[in-house]
């Protein structure tokens, strides 16, 4: 297996843009690839978009949202957090107010953007995908998966490893912070554990355990530009 490094800009700082349709998302699907990305690069810009936060107590889910954005970047980068309250479930219905949401993401200019896959099971999850890569066309992009009762899980092709103490700090701020989450049957710590010593396993991880994405689109330059 080869080890591809992020190609960045030389003398500017990265800007990583996460894009989750629930509270919960990011942090499941990448967040340990929050903690690694920001290890390596402390002053970069992130934006943290949480699309809806509604449920049984939405300005709960609103406040788990912001104050998990907090705990995961650790107080390094240049963090802008941005809660909406599209209808949680119903985003094929709220796809209008969507797209022009999405529109106006265009002025963040991301390095690199995590958003959810594009074949999602999940109705909400999919929408979330295809308006991520109708919106940001040229830009790198990777898709973290969730686990879920709709199941769905495939052979992603991108791999970040997870150094164990990141794993542990994951899964700890997941189940003290998502009070609301708390409840449902997969919402365990042998859950995301389980899943990221299972990329782990497949992409030979240092310390057993990483987050996978789908990566649809690289450019390989075998050598210098003209």
């Amino acid at each position: 297996m080869l080890d591809f490094r992020f190609n960045l800009p030389r003398g500017t700082q990265p800007h990583f843009l996460f894009i989750g349709a629930h509270s919960d998302d990011i942090e499941i699907g990448c967040g340990g690839t929050v903690m690694e990305l920001l290890a390596a690069y402390p002053r970069a810009r992130v934006s943290w978009v949480v699309l809806s936060s509604d449920g049984a107590d939405p300005g709960k889910r609103e406040s788990e949202a912001r104050r998990s954005a907090k705990l995961f970047t650790r107080g390094k980068g240049r963090v802008e957090v941005i809660v909406k309250d599209f209808r949680g479930a119903y985003f094929p219905a709220e796809f209008v107010g969507l797209k022009e949401f999405f529109e106006e993401l265009k002025r963040l200019q991301p390095t690199v953007v995590f958003t959810h896959c594009r074949d999602e099971l999940h109705q909400d999850h999919r929408i979330v995908g295809e308006l991520s890569w109708n919106t940001f066309r040229d830009h790198a992009m990777f898709e973290y998966e969730i686990p879920k009762f709709d199941g769905g899980l495939g052979s992603p092709q991108a791999f970040v490893p997870v150094a164990a103490k990141n794993v542990e700090r994951k899964i700890d701020l997941l189940m003290k912070v998502f009070a609301t989450q708390r409840s449902k049957r997969w919402f365990t710590p042998e859950t995301f554990r389980g899943l990221m010593r299972l990329r782990g396993i497949e992409c030979n991880a240092p310390d057993g355990y990483a987050e996978a994405f789908y990566a649809r689109k690289l450019i390989l330059a075998a050598g210098k530009r003209a």
